[in-house]
């Protein structure tokens, strides 16, 4: 690690330089046009694990239709679930409701500013806590995702892997310090108006650079070194060891899982059912479905196992394979007609519109698209 009195040169330069970078290239983005940290908390729960472009209209969307924490707040369970459906990882859109309930309870419905009552909230951590913090706020508080960790150990030269706590703590300290500058950087800047990220909101823009940066310039494979603004401060350029870093370790290896779904049909109604509370996509609607672990059951026993009659017809559908966390799944889905409706079903029988309604997994609403092709 360098000595004190150049890391603090070093941290200065990379401050001015990233804001007068930010000002002239940050995206525009919806979420960039407003100072309302209801706006820019939604924002943020949707970007976790998710790409900007795929957030864009779900924000625009919900903004829309859901504009205040008290409007989240009060919206039917159906609702939020079907405004976030594509987006995955539909936890997060639970504890945004759970979080609005709250607001509401204990703040009067007005999003709180200190940091501690944010991070307090539920689904919020340290990150997410510390970005509302500096961009609704501009307040000198530090983030550290992916994103940022990436470009801090390309600048820094930092090895180590920053899942490791020592090193955590480190890449989390030069965060802080570096937007701490930022914020002193604006008491002291006499730069026109024409510079505002050298003049208002520098916490909040300099923490949207280093995100930047790691999206658009001082990305995972084939950084653009080229054109990066801060690579003659980067030790990782002047080593030629950017593929290198960050060291994230061994990656754990992925299992393959295999599913059948069955698109149950009677009369132009198909059989959903929505998942339970408390597992992988709760409360959404799915079409019923087995896990293949052995041998591969008989598609016909395994319907009149589940319905209690035999079914008049079977003929494949489609395949999905799609990801969710280390699991590469596929879904191979089967089309079953019955002659009636059976007493015994498990679920509830809905036309192709009415379960356009529904809020269902992604792989799942490809099976309804295939059965509703004005849905695709």
């Amino acid at each position: 690690m360098p000595d004190n009195s150049k890391l603090k040169t070093k941290n200065s330069k990379l401050v001015a330089t990233l804001l007068d970078w930010f000002a002239t290239n940050a995206r525009d983005l919806p979420w960039r046009r407003t100072r309302d940290p209801y706006a820019i908390w939604v924002s943020e729960i949707m970007l976790q694990q998710t790409q900007v472009k795929t957030v864009i209209p779900f924000w625009n969307r919900w903004m829309k239709e859901l504009p205040t924490i008290e409007a989240t707040a009060k919206a039917p369970s159906a609702k939020i679930h079907k405004l976030w459906e594509g987006l995955g990882y539909y936890t997060r859109v639970r504890n945004l409701q759970k979080a609005a309930q709250f607001i509401v309870e204990k703040h009067g419905g007005k999003f709180p500013e200190k940091f501690e009552d944010i991070l307090a909230l539920p689904g919020i951590g340290r990150y997410t806590a510390g970005a509302i913090c500096s961009i609704a706020f501009n307040q000198p508080t530090p983030i550290l995702d992916g994103n940022v960790i990436r470009v801090l150990t390309r600048l820094f030269g930092i090895g180590e892997n920053p899942k490791e706590k020592a090193t955590n703590a480190r890449l989390w300290q030069l965060a802080k310090d570096l937007v701490g500058r930022a914020k002193n950087a604006k008491e002291k800047s006499s730069s026109p108006p024409s510079r505002p990220s050298r003049d208002t909101d520098s916490c909040s823009h300099l923490n949207q650079s280093l995100m930047e940066l790691g999206a658009l310039i001082c990305t995972p494979r084939k950084a653009q070194c080229s054109i990066c603004p801060v690579k003659k401060l980067c030790a990782a350029f002047k080593e030629n060891r950017v593929d290198e870093l960050p060291n994230l370790g061994k990656r754990e290896t992925a299992t393959a899982r295999h599913f059948i779904a069955f698109a149950v049909e009677s009369n132009g109604r198909f059989l959903v059912c929505q998942r339970p509370s408390g597992v992988v996509n709760a409360q959404l609607w799915e079409f019923p479905n087995v896990e293949v672990t052995g041998t591969k059951p008989h598609a016909a026993a395994v319907i009149q196992k589940l319905v209690g009659v035999k079914p008049k017809k079977i003929q494949p559908l489609r395949t999905v394979k799609h990801s969710i966390t280390r699991y590469r799944i596929t879904l191979e889905a089967v089309a079953v007609s019955l002659q009636k409706i059976p007493a015994k079903n498990g679920g509830v029988w809905k036309t192709p519109a009415q379960m356009r309604q529904l809020a269902f997994p992604s792989a799942h609403r490809q099976i309804l698209a295939r059965l509703s092709p004005t849905n695709a």
